[in-house]
């Protein structure tokens, strides 16, 4: 298992253009896949805004980016920290208003930040948290920043979903999970609202050199899980089998890093990928319905929409 393991860390990661010129928006990009992207979009000269939540933890984390990167002479690449919580309508305003006075251009958009399993709770605009931060937060941001990615067409949007939606359902009726909550459920249907948003946000891009794609990650290690409760005598397994099993961030970054800056991508909008493939969704991810109303329901939801 450890030789297995070593030889999958030394596969090169997957490269696509040089990013130099180009201003890219990660979100939660201070741990995990984002971090990840952040450093590998850097060295390939990206301007990377981190949206992130807490900003200490992001300056460190920029930081400590730099350090492995290495600062280069021509200047080209930098890294800038911008606070963004995505439980908050409010918040998610004000990073978009300062992203358009301060920004001149926006070349790729990630949504990658997301909350998984947590206890109930809700956001600051009293929205289920998985939901609310997964789905709607970023449904508001990337709404909000789509005009600048229209004027700095070609441009890309990606968006960062999981294998999960497929245990995940779109119940109109309770959306907010004010009937009933399951944390494992709640987090595929945001995961799922997350591909059915793509998809009708793709549909409406049609035409504007503008593309979005969704794709899953696979299993990562990340902070992610750490809502889960894991029993204290299985943790030493816990551990090892992630070790040997789980992907890296960086072998999990991947196909984020792929769909923001790979030529082969060029043009290519509305699809579902893995591994830096393409892949087949199941017929509830591709639902035109469901997508469209989603989307009427979320600019109700976050006052895009009276």
């Amino acid at each position: 298992v450890a030789a297995w393991r070593w030889l999958r860390g030394a596969a090169r990661p997957v490269r696509g253009g040089s990013m130099r010129g180009k201003t890219v928006i990660i979100t939660g990009a201070n741990s995990g896949l984002g971090r990840a992207a952040a450093a590998e979009l850097l060295r390939m000269r990206a301007r990377v805004i981190m949206g992130c939540r807490d900003r200490a933890r992001a300056e460190r984390a920029a930081r400590e980016i730099r350090a492995e990167v290495g600062e280069r002479a021509d200047g080209a690449g930098e890294l800038v920290v911008r606070e963004l919580d995505l439980a908050s309508l409010r918040s998610v305003r004000a990073f978009c208003h300062r992203v358009l006075q301060e920004e001149s251009r926006l070349d790729v958009l990630i949504n990658n930040a997301g909350i998984f399993q947590c206890p109930y709770m809700k956001t600051e605009d009293g929205f289920e948290m998985q939901f609310g931060v997964n789905h709607l937060g970023h449904f508001l941001l990337t709404n909000l920043l789509l005009g600048l990615l229209k004027n700095s067409a070609p441009s890309r949007i990606v968006v960062v979903s999981s294998k999960l939606y497929k245990y995940g359902e779109i119940n109109f009726e309770d959306l907010n999970s004010e009937i009933s909550y399951n944390k494992s459920f709640c987090y595929s249907r945001s995961k799922l609202a997350n591909i059915l948003f793509a998809r009708e946000l793709a549909r409406r891009l049609e035409g504007t050199g503008v593309t979005v794609n969704s794709l899953h990650p696979g299993i990562v290690r990340t902070n992610l899980g750490r809502h889960v409760n894991i029993p204290l005598l299985a943790k030493p397994l816990f551990n090892l089998v992630s070790w040997a099993f789980f992907k890296t961030p960086l072998e999990g970054a991947q196909t984020s890093i792929y769909l923001a800056s790979s030529p082969d991508v060029e043009g290519v909008s509305g699809k579902y990928f893995g591994d830096c493939k393409e892949e087949e969704l199941l017929p509830k991810a591709m639902d035109d319905l469901v997508a469209r109303k989603l989307w009427d329901i979320s600019e109700v939801m976050v006052g895009l929409l009276k």
